[in-house]
């Protein structure tokens, strides 16, 4: 019998294996990558397009293409599209980021002949239709003017605008953007990133030779547009720290966030600087957590994060907290980042972290698609496998007193960019 009044006994993650891809080139060029894995009969596939082009008088372009991609082609209307979709059981999904556009099905494999013909379709032969485009246009000004009374959803549009100004990571779109938005707009942002040059492919579930020849049937060939898109590229300086405040007199509660422009996953110091987020304010049991929730009751819940982009990474801390203890919360947020710059993490509270760590990548990695999905953020950071090797070693070994070199480095509260939505 098991004496349950014991703990059981526990040992730090020795090896992490990640299901490696395996390239395939189709017949007009499209790059596949393989992540073959699992005992279901599924796969998923997942077209990513780069967003183009970007152009801030025309803000909406790539995001209101990829939301109604699957609206309409010349010979399916949207209930035609989904009724093909639905019958084989299938699931077809898009998606959108600062970065890149996704059109992503989900399919058994014994209908993938079936299947993917419709995706084809969508992916070169959407043409959205007007009646479509209206509904998006009212829906979408709807959402935005609702999410305008929300003080985290302000607080973080100011944020990034701070940060990255009128690009494609900072723009603020409002109303009369949705307004301006055409259907000829569309149509040619479609025919620029919607094709095979700017096209990456990434297949993942139990995959075998016949789902990839199914795969090249369907979108290697008749596929061959080779119109030119501008790739997006932006830089961005580190600007001077500065309080920016957006009143909301009756606000019973204020959003709080703070931060600056920082590294990406491309930088060598990445990996160090999520053990160091994770201390601060990257788990539940996270200092913040600790002084702010559970200690001072000023919020229900508060956390930081290290965000890497294409283009440029950054570092925020963000909660929602009662206007009469705005003042006092922030007073505590600078106290807990000057803590790490003063004073080495105790060993305990360290290792206690790199256990979270590790267990929360091991256990991320829990099917092919999760596999994949780890996969896409070293594919796209133009890393290889070896991010991954790193990012464990520099868990288990990092020491307290590169963690304080690394807080003194990156941590300047003073330089950090403070914005508050609600009452001070």
């Amino acid at each position: 019998m098991i004496d349950r009044t014991l703990a059981p006994a526990f040992r730090q993650v020795e090896n992490i294996n990640i299901i490696k891809a395996a390239p395939f080139v189709l017949d007009n060029g499209i790059p596949v990558h393989v992540i073959n894995g699992g005992q279901q009969d599924l796969v998923r596939i997942e077209l990513v397009f780069n967003n183009v082009n970007w152009n801030v008088q025309k803000p909406l372009q790539a995001f209101a293409v990829n939301s109604l991609i699957a609206e309409g082609t010349s010979s399916s209307s949207a209930f035609q599209i989904a009724e093909k979709i639905d019958y084989y059981g299938a699931f077809l999904q898009n998606d959108y980021n600062y970065d890149a556009s996704l059109v992503t099905l989900y399919t058994l494999s014994k209908h993938l002949d079936n299947v993917l013909p419709v995706l084809k379709e969508i992916v070169t032969d959407a043409v959205f239709p007007e009646e479509e485009l209206e509904t998006f246009k009212r829906n979408q000004k709807q959402k935005l003017l609702v999410n305008l009374e929300k003080n985290d959803f302000l607080c973080r549009r100011v944020f990034n605008n701070t940060l990255f100004g009128d690009t494609l990571y900072g723009y603020s779109s409002e109303a009369e953007d949705y307004n301006k938005v055409s259907r000829d707009e569309l149509v040619e942002y479609f025919h620029l990133a919607y094709q095979p040059e700017n096209c990456t492919i990434i297949v993942s579930g139990k995959v075998d030779d016949t789902i990839l020849s199914l795969i090249n049937k369907h979108l290697g060939r008749n596929w061959d547009k080779s119109l030119k898109a501008a790739h997006n590229v932006f830089s961005f300086p580190v600007k001077p720290g500065g309080f920016h405040y957006v009143e909301k007199p009756e606000a019973l509660q204020s959003a709080i966030r703070v931060g600056q422009i920082s590294v990406n996953r491309s930088h060598p110091d990445f990996p160090a600087l999520q053990v160091l987020n994770t201390v601060l304010g990257g788990y539940f049991g996270s200092r913040l957590m600790a002084n702010i929730r559970e200690e001072k009751g000023y919020t229900y819940g508060i956390g930081s994060a290290l965000v890497s982009l294409q283009h440029a990474g950054y570092f925020f801390i963000a909660s929602e907290v009662g206007a009469d203890v705005c003042s006092a919360t922030m007073a505590e947020i600078e106290k807990e980042v000057n803590l790490l710059k003063t004073e080495l993490i105790p060993e305990d509270e360290l290792q206690l972290v790199k256990n979270y760590m590790l267990g929360s990548f091991l256990g991320s990695l829990e099917n092919a698609f999760s596999h994949a999905d780890k996969y896409k953020n070293i594919l796209f950071s133009g890393l290889d496998y070896d991010y991954y090797d790193r990012y464990v070693k520099t868990v288990k070994e990092i020491s307290a007193g590169t963690l304080l070199e690394l807080a003194r480095f990156y941590l300047d509260f003073d330089a950090f960019n403070k914005v508050v939505v609600g009452k001070k």
